[in-house]
């Protein structure tokens, strides 16, 4: 264990690098596809803060580009139904007001907590301060996360929605730790932080969201409760705050990389015709570890018109509409995100339809058994 950078949230240096991934192109930058200019590319280097556990990236230079995407269904359906365990919680006080701190790359939970009576802030303060994968992308978290703090009402919740570091563990999500992502919570961390800022984790909550993702709910003054603790220590158990559990990311990543790349070359040799689904910032690491360009993944399409007509950072691959998807009638359609297979597969009947089958990418391409409903329709 050496000094190295300085924490993101306890400022401290002693701590220990557990990954390398090399240099990648940022993540959200989605060039035009005439564009000539050569795609930036940036160190990822993840950091393990051995004074208070926090995972993060030792440098992420990148600047946050205009939203491009879509809310997924998932994330909507998620949403409300985190609404509704926390007012059987008893923690959305009638007639309260919030204040929320979205992720960067959308969503919202404005119009889930207007049914609960929940309005908008109109001052400084509100009795709820909801941050909902924003923290993932505090370049400088403590100061972010004071600012949430200091946003609370007396009496207030401050609601922390991440996704776990836990979970990118459990399941070899090594693509998770990208640029604009340069912090990586779990449960004892998060629990840590807000118990230095004079919180207690009263609640918290799990979801199959992206593989794991954990809602806490802290209030100023009072201790965290017995089931968030035991759900920190679950997560250390887990290896969140093991250097040696990171570490082995670094080998996931070289075997999910190799199985992509060997599927689609494979898939070439026997003449099939494959194209991509989710231009997400997910599919930018996974795509350019493993070297893959449109000699092998001729386009990739996105529900998000703003990304057509664009390319995938790194890779030269051009991001087009469903529909063009459809026209192009593919052999096999590759998933790059797992979460919306119900979604694309109502909403994109055509490719089973027209003999086509849905692939899953991680940990290995997983063909999906064909929906006979599609079939017999």
């Amino acid at each position: 264990m050496t000094t190295g950078p300085r924490c993101r949230f306890c400022r401290g240096v002693w701590g220990e690098q557990v990954l390398d991934m090399g240099l990648q192109p940022a993540c959200d930058h989605f060039p035009e596809v005439t564009s000539a200019e050569q795609d930036p590319v940036y160190p990822i280097r993840l950091w393990l803060c051995a004074e208070c556990g926090l995972a993060q990236l030792v440098e992420d230079p990148t600047v946050p580009e205009e939203v491009r995407g879509i809310e997924p269904e998932a994330l909507v359906v998620q949403a409300r139904s985190a609404v509704g365990l926390i007012a059987e919680a008893g923690l959305l006080p009638v007639g309260g007001t919030v204040i929320e701190h979205p992720s960067p790359h959308g969503g919202t939970w404005v119009e889930h907590l207007a049914e609960q009576a929940i309005t908008v802030a109109r001052g400084d303060t509100a009795d709820l301060v909801l941050d909902c994968f924003g923290l993932m992308h505090a370049q400088d978290v403590r100061a972010d996360l004071e600012g949430r703090v200091a946003e609370l009402a007396p009496g207030g919740t401050l609601l922390l929605q991440f996704h776990s570091l836990a979970a990118v563990l459990a399941q070899g999500q090594w693509n998770a730790i990208r640029h604009g992502h340069p912090v990586y919570l779990s449960v004892p961390t998060a629990v840590t932080m807000l118990e230095t800022l004079g919180l207690g984790a009263v609640r918290a909550w799990s979801f199959r969201l992206y593989g794991g993702t954990i809602l806490i709910a802290a209030r100023r003054g009072e201790a965290t409760s017995p089931e968030v603790r035991r759900l920190a220590d679950a997560e250390l158990t887990a290896g969140v705050r093991d250097a040696d559990s990171l570490r082995a990311l670094h080998d996931i990543a070289a075997d999910t990389a190799a199985a992509l790349r060997g599927w689609l070359v494979g898939a070439r040799a026997a003449g099939r015709t494959v194209l991509g689904y989710g231009a997400a910032s997910r599919a930018v690491p996974l795509l350019n570890h493993a070297g893959i360009h449109p000699d092998l993944l001729p386009a990739i399409a996105d529900g998000s018109p703003a990304k057509h007509g664009r390319r995938v950072p790194g890779t030269g691959i051009p991001v087009v509409s469903p529909e063009e998807m459809l026209e192009r009638a593919p052999d096999e359609v590759l998933l790059f995100v797992p979460d919306l297979l119900d979604e694309v597969r109502r909403r994109y009947p055509g490719v089973e339809s027209g003999g086509g089958t849905w692939v899953v990418t991680e940990p290995s391409p997983r063909a999906v058994e064909p929906d006979r409903n599609v079939l017999n329709a």
